[in-house]
């Protein structure tokens, strides 16, 4: 029998994310990574696991928690990872805003796939359900004095939303994302209280599209100070403030002789200062912040240690 250990992590991007899947097949040379299905951006796993470990100096720590290193793997003292992350998804997305500079703005069913990650982590779920958007021209937001109302009109990129209410239920969803996303900040719960928006799917689903960051970026010629033939290329990246979230799993095994409470000890002490996630970092790309939620929820399972 094997206890897993489970945990949310939210990031916070803190400069423009770059996590990107390689070529583009259309105007964007570079997108970002994005769900085949559903087409909503994410963070892998994987960037997030690999930072981490990078970060992690303590030699023992480190093969403990992410494995034995690529020397470790020759001899008989090899072992899987015992922190397994999923990827970090999308959950609150910045919005250019007429009132109060910007949205964070989500919609029900990324709510619902948040709830579905809360149940999984075995944590309790907020006290309000999830508001019902009816159609494009309605949104619910969490505060009476939101920033992002004009009377009962709220204006997104070019996008006019009309039948805007304030939600109980949208405040106790943003007050509990607040909360752990900026868990010791109590300005930047306000803040996140006073521009929390929901839309209807339909429409954020239009968002994801027309409001990450687009930029053109050039090589010159040294010698002469042009652009080089193929030198200009357009780069797509989640806008600053974007915050995602995902699970985090501690998984002992037999040979890392750790335990999972010790997994998540060392996995704080890591992300207690920014982090940079994705590509094009000597530029200033993928700053961020992470924070995992600090009430831990157990299960037991019939996985082979």
């Amino acid at each position: 029998m094997t206890t897993i250990t489970t945990c949310l992590s939210f990031v916070h991007a803190l400069s423009p994310l770059h996590a990107g899947t390689g070529q583009g097949a259309g105007i964007i040379d570079l997108p970002i990574a994005r769900e085949k299905a559903t087409g909503l951006p994410y963070l892998p796993g994987s960037s997030l696991k690999g930072t981490l470990r990078a970060r992690c100096e303590n030699l023992q720590d480190r093969r403990q928690v992410f494995g034995p290193d690529m020397e470790g793997r020759a001899t008989d003292d090899h072992h899987a990872s015992s922190a397994q992350f999923s990827d970090q998804r999308l959950l609150l997305l910045p919005i250019r805003s007429l009132a109060g500079t910007f949205a964070w703005v989500t919609s029900p069913y990324i709510l619902r796939r948040f709830a579905r990650d809360i149940t999984d982590a075995q944590l309790t779920l907020p006290e309000g359900s999830i508001p019902l958007i009816e159609s494009e021209d309605h949104a619910a937001v969490a505060s009476p004095t939101s920033k992002i109302r004009v009377d009962d009109t709220i204006y997104l990129e070019d996008i006019e939303i009309t039948q805007v209410a304030t939600s109980p239920d949208a405040s106790v969803w943003a007050g509990w994302i607040a909360g752990r996303v900026f868990p010791n900040d109590a300005a930047w719960q306000t803040m996140l209280l006073e521009r929390f928006c929901i839309v209807h799917d339909d429409v954020f689903n239009f968002l994801i599209d027309v409001a990450t960051e687009v930029t053109a970026r050039i090589k010159l010629q040294e010698d002469a100070k042009t652009v080089q033939d193929g030198g200009l290329w357009y780069e797509e990246a989640l806008p600053t403030e974007t915050i995602l979230s995902g699970i985090v799993l501690a998984i002992p095994t037999v040979r890392s002789g750790i335990q999972a409470s010790k997994v998540f000890e060392v996995l704080q002490g890591l992300t207690n200062t920014t982090l940079q996630f994705g590509g094009k970092a000597t530029v200033g790309r993928g700053f961020c912040r992470v924070q995992l939620d600090g009430k831990m929820g157990e299960k037991t399972t019939d996985a082979n240690a």
